[in-house]
């Protein structure tokens, strides 16, 4: 293996290493900071790490109707689809993504829905009717926030080919080419909508408040999960972390990119540590106005509440920035 192989090895073992502490460390500040907002005390931001390491090392228990090798590779294939998706984001400090490509915005879309296909088979395959009825809703929920989701993955990617970009559906690509920066005024009142877009589809892709109908903790007893503990419910728990970092790592590709080292003109290895933490920052404020805001304010919807949301409504708004940034392309 030449040396390049094995800097890409490198630098994959510390992105998965990154996407677990910073996922549990975004999870434990996102249970603080909503704790104080709705004037309680709260965990502590440690929290998720002390009960991941626990259930790590606690034993599975498989019902005895379920399908056994199913339910036990449901939460790998999870965790391990999280994780990759890490490898296609171009993460500050890190010179561009692991496996960069000429199609990459594509196969992340898909590499999003595996860590919820996971949960629902896992679900069905638990044998368990609460986990069947979350399975059913996680399907209907992952349906819904799909349509919003690809058009503002479309809407770049078509904003790249009008610039004659020769590949259009590269995150590198839309990183390199800010829609602040090539856009005017129609164009960045439809960069807004798409953000606004991006931080309400969050919630869903993520599970949380107030798109957690699949889970529901006191309609089914934590749906899909209910039957998962020890190991493979801590598998669940990380891989969801991990998809916090990639969902915010991907907002901050499309818009907000750009490292802090060309503004302030430092040295290359510090360079490089600003960057990853200027990186981390953004994603971090991103998570709290997508996730922690939503769910210190808003109660559970029902699951025809989140199909009208994310159909109707969220539809709509990706449209409506589409058609801005077609108009300010076409005519501005």
């Amino acid at each position: 293996m030449g040396t390049a192989m094995w800097m890409d090895l490198l630098r994959a073992f510390g992105l998965a290493f990154y996407g677990v502490v910073v996922g549990l460390l975004f999870c434990g500040v996102d249970r603080l900071l909503v704790a104080r907002m709705q004037s309680r005390i709260g965990p502590p931001v440690r929290q998720p790490f002390f009960d991941a390491v626990k259930l790590l090392g606690k034993q599975d228990m498989v019902p005895a109707n379920a399908v056994g090798p199913v339910f036990r590779f449901a939460p790998v294939a999870a965790l391990a689809a999280a994780v990759t998706l890490l490898f296609y984001l171009p993460l500050g400090g890190l010179g561009g993504a692991v496996f960069a490509g000429r199609d990459d915005a594509i196969l992340v879309l898909y590499l999003l829905l595996v860590p919820g296909l996971a949960m629902v088979v896992g679900g069905f395959a638990s044998g368990s009717p609460y986990a069947s009825i979350g399975a059913q809703r996680e399907m209907v929920t992952m349906v819904s926030y799909e349509l919003p989701l690809a058009t503002v993955i479309l809407t770049f990617a078509w904003r790249l080919a009008a610039m004659g970009v020769e590949h259009p559906f590269s995150l590198g690509e839309m990183a390199a080419n800010p829609v602040w920066t090539t856009s005017g005024p129609l164009g960045i009142a439809g960069a807004v909508l798409l953000l606004l877009v991006m931080l309400v589809v969050t919630p869903g892709e993520l599970g949380r408040i107030p798109f957690d109908s699949p889970e529901a903790e006191t309609e089914l007893a934590g749906g899909l999960l209910v039957e998962y503990s020890g190991r493979s419910l801590a598998l669940f728990e990380l891989a969801m972390a991990v998809k916090t970092v990639a969902m915010c790592g991907l907002m901050v590709t499309l818009f907000w990119p750009g490292d802090i080292s060309r503004c302030i003109c430092w040295a290359h290895p510090v360079g490089r540590l600003a960057d990853f933490a200027w990186f981390a920052l953004k994603s971090g404020l991103l998570m709290f106005f997508g996730v922690s805001l939503l769910r210190a304010g808003m109660a559970r919807l029902r699951i025809t509440d989140i199909v009208r949301v994310y159909w109707k409504w969220l539809g709509l708004a990706a449209l409506a920035g589409l058609l801005l940034i077609w108009m300010d392309a076409r005519f501005f």
